[in-house]
């Protein structure tokens, strides 16, 4: 017999220089939050918006600063506030142009040249009225640069394209510094620097508070469960040093971590837990039966190792599956959070066991009246599962129907709004710009003039104009613009400035005349808008966050209707942008679902038919874990809850960890009967030595996944939950179901 006595001390000295390595590395981690990370690899969309970016820029190269006064923006010292910070805006880092309507004018032709006249009269009050009424009636700064109430004004900065969060913070740092000796009533940001660096930082804050809160919990769970402190301190010390572990991996192979790594802490100390508890639960039970601590400890290991071994495995294999999903993120957390199942599994198989047998059995083992209420309670359920195996078939079948009713009612109409963190500023912020501004949601399209055309030539213009003048049919669509607006502007300046002025000329002459002035006006010539050949243009349109489902019936929509009035002999029409890549998850996210699932639901079942080798058996493992992962889906259908790519992800964790219980119990009960037991005293003898384990384990579960009730990030908070109830329900299947399909399935 193996004695972990004899080599404990080595066992010790090697995690310890693996915790001192591991503090290290736990120092090099590097967190990101980009909106490219969550574009679907190898959709040819994709490649399209990669090459549009290279012929113009990223549609998400801006920070916008919205100032409002409640009292209306139109009052001197405000209006001069706004002017000074915007001057300022330019010694910002990173900051390639500003723009504010302070700093704008509209162009007036005289007879010797082209000027300006102030959009705003700032030195002169008595002409804001008329300044504030013509600004109101212009569709290029309503809800761009002013909104429509006439309360905020909006400084746009334009900054480098792609900043990392290091270029990002240095903006946002120096930005803050300018603008706090303005004290201007109330600010709003919106951009890519100001989401990288507050998503970032709410990153951090979800792996602190999910870390704290999980060990607190566990250390409470456990001696509420043991009612031993020593025993209670093993598991917690045991926990951490996996976490640590873990960290340290982190921190040493993946590059930077992403949105979801706020899961990572929470499934580590919880998948941890569950394989102390089944190591503790045997170890106990060893030590009543009157065994010294290394026979206990030689027993747990052999007879529950293996099993646990196996749980391991198949959990990371249901993390792992999620290599097959088209987000990078989605990837990443998988094989992430398979190496800390497998980091947290060693740990504990190792150190914890080894630690465990440093302890007295009084200082370990649980009193003996507790263990006597677990094995009353386990023997009412066999002999209830005995007498109502009828019943609980029946209610299996019902049980699944009502769940696929819930699951055909899931959409996918997710929004950005809803994978903001709750009660913050970043949100508040998002919220404003949506209901008094033009939102964020970009909306893209590329125009590729043909036959030798160029984007330039009036008939190209003439067509793109459709298309503006279809956008703003829609409510929801905001800040239109394309290099149709220069010779637009023109037309209006030709017209004493006009308001109804502002469109493309009637006739071919006007425009050649207005092209030969474009052409001796360089700052007309708007690179951002018109390819260096002149041959490709965009159209850009920001839209109100309506979700993915309705922005992709809206955008096919338009493209049905492009196909029919806009003639593709002059250009060629393609939407793109962010917003469409971004959205292009709702189609894939079913798709993912099923892959990733079909693929750990088949791995993890071959792994099962081939270490129990017995197809029976794997029919006993898979119908009971099946059942949760159809009650979360009639969760979301029921709740209402839009399936997005974060919360796809609770189907593999759920499976991952429903099936760690179903294996212990199939090994247990495969090993009693390979010892000549009969299927009912070999399911009586698995119950009662695997059931403690198995409530116990689902609790820690159940409660450990509550903890992310204190994410701010709604889609934390919602696989939290759904995990939690979907476990629950696992486990009550596991006790019900499980033995009756034994019975029905497994002969003698």
């Amino acid at each position: 017999m193996f004695a972990i006595s004899r080599y404990r001390r080595l066992i010790l000295w090697v995690f310890l220089g693996l915790a001192i390595v591991s503090v290290f590395f736990a120092t090099r981690l590097r967190f990101s939050f980009d909106f490219e990370q969550f574009f679907p690899i190898g959709d040819p969309d994709l490649e399209v918006f990669r090459e549009f970016t290279k012929n113009f820029e990223t549609d998400d190269n801006f920070l916008l600063i919205a100032l409002r006064r409640e009292e209306g923006a139109f009052e001197q010292q405000f209006l001069q506030k706004v002017h000074d910070f915007s001057l300022a805006c330019r010694d910002l880092p990173y900051v390639k142009q500003v723009q504010s309507l302070t700093m704008l004018g509209y162009p007036i032709k005289t007879p010797f040249a082209v000027t300006s006249t102030p959009i705003i009269h700032l030195d002169q009050p008595e002409r804001y009225a008329a300044d504030r009424a013509r600004l109101l009636k212009d569709e290029r700064f309503v809800r761009n640069l002013i909104s429509a109430d006439g309360k905020t004004l909006v400084i746009y900065l334009k900054i480098e394209d792609a900043i990392d969060l290091p270029k990002a913070k240095t903006i946002m740092a120096a930005l803050e510094k300018t603008i706090k000796p303005f004290q201007f009533p109330e600010k709003h940001y919106l951009g890519r620097p100001y989401f990288q660096q507050e998503m970032v930082r709410l990153q951090q804050r979800e792996i602190i508070t999910a870390t704290l809160v999980s060990a607190v919990l566990v250390a409470m769970v456990m001696y509420m469960v043991f009612r031993r402190i020593w025993g209670t301190i093993v598991a917690v010390i045991s926990l951490g040093l996996g976490l640590l572990l873990f960290v340290g991996f982190l921190g040493a192979f993946v590059r930077e971590l992403n949105a979801l790594a706020a899961l990572y802490p929470v499934l580590v100390l919880i998948i941890g837990t569950s394989d102390i508890v089944h190591i503790m639960s045997k170890y106990n039970d060893e030590l009543h039966k009157g065994r010294d601590r290394d026979t206990a400890m030689w027993n747990t290991i052999r007879d529950v190792g293996l099993a646990t071994l196996m749980t391991a495995l198949t959990t990371a294999l249901g993390f792992a599956s999620l290599v097959t999903n088209r987000m990078g993120p989605i990837k990443d957390f998988g094989l992430n959070a398979a190496a800390g199942v497998m980091i947290a599994y060693f740990t504990v198989i190792l150190f914890t066991a080894t630690l465990l047998t440093w302890f007295r059995p009084e200082q370990i083992a649980q009193p003996e009246r507790e263990y006597g209420f677990w094995k009353k309670l386990l023997e009412w359920v066999l002999a209830f599962t005995k007498r109502r195996q009828t019943a609980i078939l029946i209610g299996a079948v019902l049980v699944a129907a009502v769940c696929i009713w819930g699951i055909s009612m899931i959409t996918t109409n997710y929004d950005i709004r809803s994978n903001l963190p709750n009660n913050s500023a970043i949100t508040n912020d998002f919220t404003f710009f949506e209901k008094e501004l033009a939102g964020f949601r970009p909306m893209e399209f590329a125009i590729f003039a043909q036959g030798g055309r160029r984007i330039d030539d009036l008939e190209v213009l003439r067509e793109m104009d459709k298309i503006e003048k279809k956008l703003r049919q829609a409510p929801f669509v905001n800040a239109v613009y394309s290099h149709t607006a220069v010779y637009k502007s023109i037309n209006q300046m030709m017209q004493q400035n006009r308001a109804e002025a502002y469109k493309l000329p009637d006739s071919p002459e006007r425009f050649a005349e207005y092209r030969r002035l474009v052409s001796r006006i360089p700052q007309a010539s708007d690179k951002v808008l018109v390819s260096k050949d002149g041959t490709k243009a965009r159209i850009t349109s920001r839209l109100h966050d309506l979700g993915a489902d309705r922005v992709k019936a809206y955008g096919d929509g338009l493209e049905r209707w492009i196909q029919a009035n806009i003639d593709p002999k002059i250009i060629k029409v393609k939407r793109t942008g962010t917003g469409l890549i971004m959205d292009k998850n709702a189609a894939y996210v079913r798709i993912n679902l099923l892959t990733g699932l079909g693929l750990s639901v088949g791995l993890i079942s071959l792994v099962i038919a081939v270490v129990l080798r017995s197809f029976p058996l794997m029919l006993v493992f898979l119908l009971p874990n099946l059942i949760p992962l159809l009650v979360t889906g009639a969760l979301l259908g029921f709740w209402g809850v839009e399936l997005d790519a974060g919360i796809s992800i609770v189907f593999s964790v759920v499976f991952g960890i429903a099936v760690d219980d179903t294996i212990h119990f199939l090994a247990k009960f495969k090993l009693e009967r390979s010892r000549g037991r009969s299927v009912e005293e070999a399911l009586r003898t698995t119950l009662l030595e695997t059931g403690k384990a198995l409530i116990l384990t689902t609790i820690f579960l159940f409660f450990g996944f509550l903890v992310l009730l204190f994410s701010q990030h709604p889609t934390s908070v919602v696989i939290g939950v759904l995990t939690s109830l979907t476990l629950f329900a696992g486990m009550i299947t596991e006790l019900t179901l499980a033995p009756v399909l034994v019975r029905v399935l497994v002969k003698e």
